[in-house]
């Protein structure tokens, strides 16, 4: 029996947005909130920001949709995109239907978990982000990186 192998290919999804300059947590945080939509209230879910050399944001991904109160995110899928995408750097961003922008334990160990994964392969976790219908929390910002 002969097994065949399986090509893979990245599936982009080109869309007119104005390229965004990040300057700090508050530019991420208003980039993002153009593209979350409903899901900032209703169920927690997370995306990437890949950016380039220049801190511009060259594209997003979403990278997991859960429940009210969780989402399961692989660190898999994170580096994936910025391989892929050759993005030197990215910023994590997930929201808290709840309104509390305090980061949980697990939030924190994701983090760390993410930083350390991408940092394996040279790409480079600017900041990872709770954001809220109302508000933010960069982890950055907080020393929690």
């Amino acid at each position: 029996m002969i097994k065949k192998a399986v090509e893979y290919s990245l599936k982009a999804e080109k869309k007119e947005f104005p390229i965004a300059k990040i300057y700090s947590a508050e530019d991420a945080v208003n980039f993002a909130r153009k593209f979350y939509l409903d899901d900032i209230s209703i169920y927690e879910s997370s995306f990437i920001l890949l950016m380039n050399q220049a801190n511009n944001v060259t594209g997003y991904a979403k990278i997991s949709q859960g429940g009210i109160c969780t989402t399961i995110v692989d660190v898999r899928l994170v580096a994936k995109y910025a391989i892929d995408t050759l993005a030197p750097a990215v910023i994590f961003l997930h929201n808290h239907p709840s309104g509390n922008t305090n980061p949980s334990n697990e939030d924190v160990r994701l983090t760390a978990k993410i930083r350390d994964g991408l940092k394996m392969l040279d790409v480079k976790l600017l900041d990872s982000i709770v954001i809220t219908e109302d508000s933010y929390l960069s982890m950055s910002n907080e020393g929690l990186i």
